[in-house]
């Protein structure tokens, strides 16, 4: 790890630990993020952590751009990575079809394999989840095998069902609410990924992993699932 300050807004600074996207670079996100928040204190307004950097917003009414890089450097001194990741662990249940997951075909054909084996293959791995972004509840997890990866559509789907569970290059996520999204649909989960009542309003953290579990057409609507077809909605 090699930190690397940079200047983001007069009250923000970008720390860059890392150059290359890894789930090894996760326990030093949350080890950092702890010593930061014990040295800035009530000097902290907010800690955004994603796959290589941690964006920190301090008060500037109490503290200068110098007192924050001290700051940051006391935090970052002799800094060690937690021995075991205090994350939750989520089991979120997928239905996996064609009607909600058009990709699942050219996934299976990138990779050279059945669609029952894309299946096989994106729901035995449990994913870490390295920033939530794009929309409330949108986490960005990781990394899905090589053979999976698959880059974002050419163009956009206008509407992608909320819970719709998706691929784009070595990431996958699922989306919080129908939105707009270029992403290579696998799948759908009922889970609610995102709720005003819930603490914290999302279901998943930076430093949470995730296990995609499949199930049936059936469980899913047991579970409050929308079986809208993907194809309706465009």
């Amino acid at each position: 790890m090699t930190l690397r300050i940079e200047v983001v807004a007069i009250d923000c600074l970008m720390l860059r630990l890392f150059d290359e996207i890894a789930e090894a670079n996760m326990p030093w996100m949350l080890a950092a993020c702890e010593r930061l928040r014990a040295c800035f204190a009530g000097q902290l307004i907010d800690l955004v952590p994603s796959y290589t950097t941690l964006m920190v917003h301090y008060d500037g009414l109490a503290l200068s751009p110098a007192q924050a890089r001290e700051l940051i450097a006391e935090a970052m001194t002799d800094l060690r990575p937690e021995t075991q990741n205090r994350g939750q662990c989520h089991v979120l249940p997928v239905w996996y079809d064609l009607s909600v997951g058009p990709e699942l075909t050219l996934l299976a054909q990138r990779a050279g394999c059945s669609v029952s084996e894309v299946i096989r293959r994106h729901s035995e791995h449990q994913y870490q989840v390295f920033a939530l972004g794009f929309a409330p509840g949108f986490a960005f997890m990781g990394l899905v095998e090589e053979a999976l990866a698959a880059p974002r559509l050419n163009t956009p789907r206008k509407r992608v069902a909320s819970g719709s569970v998706g691929i784009a290059e070595r990431q996958t996520a699922a989306y919080p609410a129908q939105s707009p999204g270029g992403w290579n649909l696998v799948g759908r989960t009922p889970s609610a990924l995102f709720d005003r009542e819930r603490d914290g309003y999302s279901l998943m953290q930076p430093g949470d992993t995730v296990q995609f579990a499949p199930v049936s057409h059936a469980e899913f609507i047991r579970l409050g699932g929308d079986d809208t077809p993907q194809e309706a909605l465009a």
